[in-house]
């Protein structure tokens, strides 16, 4: 057992509400994509194939855009490229609910992946220097609360808007409240600086080549990578598979996502308390086996009440997201200060880029003769990833090691995590 960690500071704290509030609205905006599936598929008239490609478009450029920024993410004070691709963020999910054709939904997608796919990772850069790594469980489940409270809220909010006065509304919902959110960044966020006193390369891509060829920054790369393909498999037909499979109605979606997303705001963070005080690795080893039962059985699932099927999105959940918590905790502890900014920029591109071909393959897996038919297939992604879980538990093994041997020696040291009261 690990020992008792640090408490946070008041100005730590604070850091964390408003990355909290930052990946809300981030998350919302792809994860309404999946509920509005159907609604989009039918009003624009497109085939699964094509809508995957709407949900890859994002994920693409979003994976291209962290390629092209990773050598320039350790060169600046964070908080000013997180207000730079937070704002292009906005204006993206504008363009969002402005498009009324496939092209222009796609076009817009591409906007909106090119500055909010680069959030996360500076988000986690900014963890990595400002708070210790016997802290970083805890942080990363109040902040990927964000993913709970995007289903507690924004998407039965987004869906009722969008039951209302069309599929639009949602996206304008969120750019107002991003809007809102980055003014607070602006107001209350210090400058993250303390990484400039640390660069040792002049050329941003020599920073880049020099962060790609670290062979344990590519385990973590790969590892990651592998977790993004079988996250991403399920996601941008679930609420198609709900509709048309199990014969959730359109009223009865937003409580879908609703108690799915209670369940995950109670879950997230006793996580994160779980990860900080027991081994890293091993939780993650159980939630992903888990996971993996939870997966098969709710993929092959046929039409239930109402209340079974949100029982079993709830334990679906917590599984899924009980391999991420302990591992995106793990993975920040790979880095050197001096390279947190590109890796966290090089890992996330390969998050998107890798989720970005699950979503193709998922839909040229997944099949619907018609508008109202049922999807068929989709049980097939289910045994996908179950085939892919087991040799990422191989990867996030060596993670493992290597952060305990950086541990070991003292490696992970972070002067910057020492955040004074304000």
């Amino acid at each position: 057992m690990k020992q008792t960690p640090a408490a946070f500071s008041s100005h730590q704290k604070m850091i964390v509400a408003l990355l909290a509030l930052t990946q809300f609205t981030v998350i919302l905006d792809f994860m309404v994509m999946s509920p509005l599936g159907d609604m989009l598929m039918k009003s624009m008239s497109i085939k699964p194939s094509q809508f995957g490609l709407i949900v890859s478009a994002y994920a693409f450029s979003a994976g291209i855009s962290g390629l092209l920024t990773a050598g320039f993410a350790d060169r600046f004070d964070r908080k000013k490229l997180l207000v730079f691709f937070y704002a292009g963020f906005i204006l993206g999910t504008l363009c969002c609910g402005l498009a009324n054709t496939y092209y222009t939904m796609v076009a817009a997608r591409i906007v909106t992946g090119l500055f909010g796919g680069v959030m996360g990772s500076i988000s986690l850069a900014i963890i990595t220097d400002l708070f210790d790594i016997s802290q970083r469980g805890r942080v990363m489940g109040f902040v990927q609360m964000a993913f709970g409270a995007s289903q507690v809220l924004g998407i039965p909010i987004g869906l009722y808007l969008a039951n209302a006065w069309g599929w639009e509304a949602p996206f304008f919902l969120v750019a107002g409240v991003a809007a809102v959110v980055m003014a607070l960044i602006i107001l209350r966020l210090q400058p993250v600086i303390a990484h400039l006193a640390v660069q040792r390369d002049r050329s941003a891509f020599m920073h880049l080549w020099h962060t790609v060829r670290n062979r344990n920054y590519r385990i973590g790369f790969t590892a990651t990578a592998l977790m993004s393909v079988g996250g991403f498999m399920m996601m941008p037909f679930g609420s198609a598979f709900a509709v048309n499979n199990l014969h959730i109605t359109a009223e009865q979606l937003p409580l879908l996502f609703m108690v799915t997303g209670v369940g995950s705001l109670f879950i997230m963070p006793a996580l994160g308390k779980l990860s900080d005080r027991v081994d890293r690795f091993k939780l993650f080893t159980i939630a992903s086996l888990y996971a993996l039962v939870i997966i098969v059985i709710y993929t092959h699932l046929a039409p239930h009440p109402l209340w079974v099927i949100m029982c079993m999105n709830i334990l679906m959940m917590a599984g899924i997201m009980g391999r991420m918590v302990p591992f995106t905790a793990l993975t920040t502890g790979i880095p050197d200060m001096a390279d947190r900014g590109a890796f966290m920029s090089v890992n996330s591109s390969l998050q998107q880029i890798a989720g970005g071909i699950a979503a193709v393959i998922a839909g040229m897996i997944v099949v619907q003769k018609d508008k109202f038919s049922p999807l068929e297939h989709y049980d097939t992604l289910g045994w996908v990833i179950v085939g892919l879980t087991i040799p990422c538990i191989y990867l996030v093994y060596r993670v493992s090691n290597i952060v305990k041997a950086k541990l070991a020696k003292g490696a992970v040291v972070n002067p910057a995590s020492v955040v004074t009261e304000v």
